[in-house]
């Protein structure tokens, strides 16, 4: 691994972005949890303020970031491309703060043009980038020694490029086969692994609750618990609580909104219980009733444990639903925020 971890400094040294020694530190904490205001994410509004004045994204204790896959639809079926993200989230809805798929410029890991065209259009927008959710590169949970340190491995080029692009962190999950205590074990050791190579780039691994093990609150925070390290953290997610569900009959988005939730944690309790270790949150929506608020999700409700919990970070709308078109979705989620934020600001 010696070898392999000298070429990747080599490989950022060429990059230009490498700085020898470099720890967790004031830069990294203030990234995923200050009190400062993302620029030129003030003027989307909605609702008042007790003396009617408009509400905006600036009067919230958080800041708004827009996460990459409330477009997979538009992504996968070829009508957007993935470096007009920025751009889009800017122009289309005022959103100054980004956070990406790794699926969709899976290939350019390592592409340092690509990667460079991508930090240009952020910079060209005004946008800054959040984060990198990485998937489908191996469990970190896995509990074959093998496979598990393969899949920390497989991580390497994301946090590479994550330093690059100006993120605070990587979004992994915790996945592995096996009992519950057999998956945490494995767990603890693979983020360990990861979060301790990820340490000298000054990027964080934050673990989203994402199905299986990792939506039961207890367990996950007792594995955050377990890890102890400050560059490990949590990504609460407002609808990804079910724990166990039917398979699906495709891999594919599609595939898994048809399954059910045969067993689902609550979620109130699940967000409060991650929300000790987060670095980063995440709106989840799926449909709206005719006020505007969350059918699924009780806005008023999560956005006070949030706050409870002294976090001003980010929070990134991901629309999933069906009923709305992506951008009527993201819109929507968009001002539901600022609306139940607003009230607690």
């Amino acid at each position: 691994m010696n070898s392999n971890f000298n070429n990747r400094r080599d490989f950022l040294r060429r990059m230009g972005v490498f700085a020898a020694g470099v720890s967790l530190g004031p830069a990294f904490l203030a990234a995923c949890n200050n009190a400062g205001k993302t620029p030129g994410s003030d003027s989307a509004s909605a609702g008042t303020d007790s003396t009617g004045k408009a509400k905006t994204a600036a009067d919230l204790f958080f800041k708004i970031s827009l996460a990459e896959w409330s477009f997979h639809k538009a992504l996968m079926g070829g009508k957007m491309d993935h470096l007009d993200f920025a751009m889009r989230a800017k122009k289309d809805f005022d959103i100054s703060a980004v956070e990406y798929v790794n699926q969709f410029f899976k290939d350019k890991a390592k592409d340092k043009t690509y990667l460079a065209e991508m930090k240009k259009r952020c910079d060209d927008n005004g946008v800054r980038s959040v984060l990198i959710m990485c998937d489908n590169e191996g469990h970190l949970g896995d509990t074959d020694v093998k496979a598990r340190l393969k899949a920390v491995e497989n991580h390497y080029k994301w946090v590479e490029a994550a330093q690059y692009l100006g993120c605070h962190s990587i979004r992994v999950n915790a996945a592995g086969e096996g009992t519950a205590e057999e998956v945490s074990k494995a767990a603890i050791d693979g983020l360990g692994k990861l979060t301790d190579f990820a340490k000298d780039f000054n990027i964080g691994v934050i673990v989203e609750n994402h199905g299986g093990y990792s939506s039961d609150g207890k367990w996950l925070s007792n594995v955050m618990k377990s890890v102890n390290k400050p560059g490990c953290g949590t990504l609460p997610d407002f609808g990804n609580f079910c724990i166990n569900r039917t398979k699906p009959e495709t891999n594919t988005p599609e595939g898994w909104a048809a399954t059910k939730c045969l067993e689902e944690y609550d979620k109130y309790i699940g967000v409060q219980e991650l929300m000790p270790f987060a670095k980063g949150v995440s709106a989840k929506t799926y449909d709206f009733d005719d006020a505007g608020n969350s059918v699924q999700v009780d806005y008023d409700k999560m956005l006070k444990i949030v706050k409870d919990a002294g976090y001003t970070g980010h929070i990134g709308i991901e629309y999933e639903g069906s009923k709305l078109g992506e951008e009527e979705g993201i819109k929507k989620t968009r001002d539901l925020l600022i609306k139940a934020g607003g009230v607690l600001s």
